[in-house]
């Protein structure tokens, strides 16, 4: 294998595949990047954990086919301190990378390329679906974080994606709080499936790294999903279960509703959670009577009161949360004023848009009887 290409490019390609890399494997080889050099001047770079696969492809002048596997942190780290001119990349007699710019030369041990992991491609008969990039990365943004976190929890890690004909549904939840986010577009094709929230988030990182403004080109089989962004391919395994009916958990009617500002609630939140107590799931206590919402929290090293003039209609109410689930949703809507819907001070408390459905977020109550 010989071949020479751009360094900016390659480090900007190795950042991408390095995502698939896995860092708690005990098998070295998947510690490793694969490296494919073909006659038509092309560079295909691979790496899998098993789970996710990602494969990337770049243009080259390519004097030598041939393949390599190296370690994957200890390339990209050379390459990203290279200068930016062409490199040089050749495999010796030795079974060795040699990487050679005008001033400098590496010599990096390859790995055996065939116990490299063989990366499947998309399943027969699978759907080909197109997604708006945008769309896609910001509904990703704003559902990921109250996915579980706890493997254990089966497809609570992962995020439910709804494509149906009039709109896209994505839904996560980890038992202490809910996010539903709805996109209106059309579709020809309908389909459902989990993915883990981790990888979704890979992907989102991938669109925001991607120069071009293509589409998401989705191919949907059974078990595997291959998302195809620019020249980058991923390849994810589809979570087997039955995610939990969501709406059956969202409360249909309420109490009590109120209307603020988004950014004047999370200032303050984040105000009261500097002294929510420790240990008791960063508990505030918020108190909603008449038009007035207090904010409190209390520690051993003193206390605080933050208040709010809201918009209310129904019942007075006195209810307990974590603060950061509540400050992780605030983060995540994009409107100035948003919709707080409560029943009792302890049932979910649900926020939605002041108009239309494109969000819902449950979040659990603290019980508490003072703070």
């Amino acid at each position: 294998m010989k071949f020479t290409c751009n360094q900016q490019v390659l480090s900007k390609s190795l950042n991408t595949v390095s995502k698939a890399v896995s860092s708690r494997t005990t098998l070295p080889i998947l510690k490793g990047i694969h490296i494919e050099a073909k006659e038509e001047g092309k560079i295909i770079l691979t790496a899998s954990d098993l789970e996710m696969s990602i494969k990337k492809e770049i243009d080259a002048n390519v004097e030598e086919a041939g393949s390599a596997v190296v370690i994957s942190k200890l390339f990209s780290d050379i390459i990203r301190k290279l200068p930016n001119e062409e490199i040089s990349i050749f495999e010796d007699e030795d079974n060795s990378l040699i990487i050679k710019t005008n001033f400098s030369e590496f010599k990096v041990i390859c790995l055996p390329v065939d116990e490299f992991p063989k990366v499947g491609e998309k399943e027969e008969n699978s759907e080909n679906i197109f997604l708006d990039r945008n769309i896609f990365k910001d509904m990703v943004r704003k559902t990921a974080f109250a996915a579980s976190i706890d493997e254990s929890k089966g497809v609570l890690t992962g995020i439910l994606t709804e494509i149906n004909e009039e709109n896209i549904i994505m839904v996560s939840l980890d038992g202490f709080r809910l996010a539903l986010v709805k996109e209106n577009i059309k579709s020809e094709k309908t389909s459902k499936f989990i993915i883990s929230a981790r990888f979704m988030n890979e992907i989102s990182k991938i669109i925001s790294e991607d120069d071009g403004e293509a589409d998401i080109n989705l191919y949907l089989g059974e078990k595997k999903a291959v998302f195809n962004i620019g020249n980058a391919e991923i390849i994810l395994r589809i979570m087997e279960g039955e995610f939990i009916k969501y709406r059956d958990i969202i409360p249909a009617e309420n109490t009590t509703k109120v209307i603020t500002g988004r950014e004047i609630l999370l200032e303050s939140i984040e105000r009261a959670s500097l002294l929510a107590r420790e240990g008791k799931n960063n508990l505030i206590k918020i108190r909603i009577k008449n038009d007035l919402m207090t904010i409190t929290s209390r520690s051993e090293e003193g206390n605080v009161k933050e208040e709010i003039i809201v918009e209310k209609t129904g019942n007075d109410i006195e209810i307990g949360f974590n603060s950061k689930f509540v400050i992780d949703v605030l983060k995540a809507v994009d409107e100035d004023k948003l919709s707080l819907n409560f029943k009792t001070g302890v049932s979910p408390c649900v926020i939605k848009p002041i108009e239309g459905d494109s969000y819902e977020y449950l979040i659990l109550p603290v019980r508490i009887p003072t703070i």
